[in-house]
């Protein structure tokens, strides 16, 4: 589309446009105009919405609920350099930054050859090749695996090689 002759300072997107996502435009926009801020007020509030945004260049993410001096105030916090958050959306944020620690937490009390068994099953490898490679038997590895499911708080390998693997 036209750029104005005067570019705007803050731009309020949203994620549902016709044709494209506000998510995907974010880039090019930045792109032609590098000092824009781009504040996203749209109806939707899932984390990936909200990382997509934030990972793409928007400054701020509003829920269309906001009211109007909540709008008007998030543009001016923009403008100062501020990064406007509906209260809620701000919470999300900060319970996926605590729940990262917690899982960088939980793998650091592993030991070393808990580890090493879980880099193993992760890797593909059955019981018994991890048993054969570590010169122990079948039923340590197994006694290994139920030690790591108690640290991590899973109760199957599967969720517990995700788990380590998302770390």
């Amino acid at each position: 589309r036209v750029i104005p002759e005067e570019p705007p300072d803050v731009i309020l997107m949203d994620i549902n446009l016709p044709g494209k996502s506000g998510i995907d435009c974010i880039p090019e926009l930045k792109r032609k105009l590098p000092q824009v801020e781009i504040v996203m007020l749209t109806a939707y509030e899932e984390e990936d919405n909200i990382f997509r945004a934030l990972k793409a260049g928007a400054s701020g993410y509003l829920i269309k609920s906001s009211s109007p001096d909540e709008i008007l105030a998030a543009i001016r916090d923009v403008q100062s350099g501020g990064a406007p958050f509906s209260s809620h959306i701000a919470r999300k944020v900060v319970r996926y930054f605590h729940s990262e620690k917690e899982i960088e937490e939980e793998n650091g009390k592993l030991s070393a050859r808990e580890r090493e068994v879980l880099e193993m099953l992760a890797s593909g490898f059955i019981y018994k090749e991890v048993a054969d490679r570590m010169d122990i038997t079948v039923e340590t590895v197994r006694t290994y695996v139920k030690r790591i499911c108690v640290k991590l708080h899973v109760r199957s390998k599967v969720e517990a090689i995700v788990k380590y693997r998302s770390s």
